[in-house]
């Protein structure tokens, strides 16, 4: 499977309204938490469209009924600390969905990223893990994430992804082609400080009011 199969841009009027202001360096804090949670429960639809689901036995009001629910649970991870936002989105449409969570430091001896903190239910294996980043620049981090979710019995992975890059995608997929790829938009690149161009700046400064 070639990158570009693997990658699936979610394309709706309504994202692309909440995208425009994520993007505007002059909208506040508030505005930009609105709206990148959102951006996620419009995206939660496309992300979750193919999930297995079974018929199980319902008594309504008036009869008793065949009614599908999912097969699996289903696990959100956010890449802590932008991630979060995102998962509150794709939480409000999947409220029974279990929250994991990783946070990743750069290890200044290998420049790799480590993880300082992972919590992850014990039935990954049984699950369907959605890992949810809002940036996909060089890939470094996600990559990371995908991997310690693996080792952690992770089998069924799609990655959450506001806006992405030529270079974080073919990284993502040279470490992870198993994973597909849900993102709102695929910028232009990256520039000399690696970030995505145009893209919105650093997600979760601008989550947190931190920039």
């Amino acid at each position: 499977m070639s990158s570009a199969e693997c990658v699936t841009v979610v394309s709706h009027p309504l994202i692309g309204r909440s995208l425009t202001v994520l993007r505007d360096h002059a909208t506040a804090c508030a505005s930009f938490r609105e709206h990148l949670r959102l951006v996620a429960r419009l995206m939660t639809f496309s992300v979750t469209q193919d999930l297995a689901v079974e018929q199980v036995t319902v008594t309504t009001p008036l009869e008793v009924t065949q009614s599908p629910q999912l097969r699996r649970p289903v696990v959100l991870v956010p890449i802590l600390r932008a991630g979060m936002g995102m998962a509150d989105g794709l939480q409000d449409m999947i409220p029974d969905a279990r929250v994991a969570h990783i946070g990743l430091a750069r290890d200044e001896e290998t420049l790799q990223p480590k993880a300082y903190y992972q919590r992850f239910p014990k039935d990954l294996d049984q699950s369907d893990v959605l890992l949810i980043d809002p940036m996909l620049a060089t890939g470094g981090s996600s990559i990371a994430a995908a991997k310690f979710l693996k080792e952690a019995g992770a089998k069924a992975i799609r990655f959450v992804n506001l806006v992405s890059c030529p270079e974080g995608l073919k990284a993502f997929h040279e470490a992870h082609p198993d994973i597909p790829v849900f993102t709102a938009a695929v910028d232009n690149g990256l520039n000399e400080r690696a970030y995505i161009v145009p893209g919105l700046g650093d997600a979760g400064d601008r989550f947190y009011g931190t920039d």
